[in-house]
């Protein structure tokens, strides 16, 4: 099991960018409409992309296993409306409050697969029917990792018991992942 308090600690993070993820900006620049509400943000490691979501006038929370990331995460955006960062393990705790949305970036790949199951039911437990779970997955085939390889038949089957699949696509990504993620919109049924 991947210790990530100590990735963290060791500066061992190279899937950090230093930025949100380009799909999530551009997911939520052409939709400025959204409807405004609660937005859970796991394994947000140093808060970018939770940070984006609470600039969009979204009441945000970002949850790590790490304490490290969550305190880096809150130093970083201290004092900003409508973001807080909690340490949580995703997978086992019980949710404190259900969300409007729940947003990750490359959490699903990032967890052994035997873990998977599990994450879904995370996943399902947190959205409030009618609410909604974006994700950017990345597609590679590797088996030893993190990070773990999937498919979009995987997310697809896994997910679609809890979820409608309203669209997926190929956002716009970082260089070295340009055409290896996907991200999925999905609905709570």
């Amino acid at each position: 099991m991947t210790n990530w308090e100590e990735k963290y600690q060791t500066g061992d993070t190279p899937w950090n960018k230093n930025e949100p993820s380009p799909g999530l900006v551009d997911f939520l620049a052409a939709r400025p409409g959204l409807a405004r509400g609660a937005v859970l943000v796991p394994g947000c490691g140093f808060g970018y992309d939770a940070h984006v979501w609470a600039n969009a006038g979204f009441s945000t929370l970002g949850l790590d296993l790490a304490p490290s990331a969550v305190a880096a995460a809150s130093s970083l955006y201290k004092g900003q409306a409508g973001l807080r960062f909690e340490v949580r393990d995703f997978l086992a705790d019980e949710p404190v409050e259900s969300s409007d949305w729940l947003f990750e970036h490359t959490l699903f790949c990032a967890i052994d697969p035997n873990q998977r199951d599990s994450y879904v039911r995370a996943a399902a437990k947190r959205v409030r029917p009618g609410g909604h779970l974006l994700a950017v997955h990345y597609f590679i085939p590797d088996t030893e990792g993190p990070p773990f390889g999937t498919d979009r038949n995987e997310v697809v089957s896994r997910f679609s018991p809890w979820f409608d699949l309203l669209e997926d696509w190929v956002p716009r990504s970082y260089p070295n992942r340009t055409g290896l993620e996907r991200m999925f919109w999905w609905q709570r049924k």
